[in-house]
């Protein structure tokens, strides 16, 4: 997984995080597998609205974004929820774990 910096963008303020870019593989396993490795960013050419599932992941976030990481969508995800979709297409969704080291983050939310 490679890592890559990225700046969100939310009303306003600025947020820079290091992200592991996922591949088709790492996309398919997401959390089930890296649950505490890093944040996962999936990067999409074309816009789109994907469902996701939590099955065998511990709650987390999921930030829906557009091509110029403006935050579309934060969507707090449960344990064990067959189906999560967000109300607009998107670009980009990473998904940040609810664990202690990932706190700050989540807060600045």
């Amino acid at each position: 997984m490679k890592t890559k910096k990225i700046i969100l963008k939310h009303k306003g303020k600025k947020l820079p995080l290091v992200v592991g870019k996922c591949n088709i593989l790492e996309q398919i396993l997401g959390l089930m597998v890296f649950r505490k490795r890093a944040l996962l960013l999936f990067d999409f050419k074309k816009p789109r609205r994907l469902k996701i599932h939590s099955f065998f992941c511990d709650p987390f976030f999921a930030v829906y974004t557009d091509e110029q990481n403006n935050i579309l969508e934060i969507i707090k995800v449960i344990s064990w929820k067959p189906i999560i979709l967000p109300v607009a297409k998107f670009n980009k969704l990473i998904e940040i774990p609810s664990i202690p080291r990932y706190t700050n983050t989540i807060k600045h939310f």
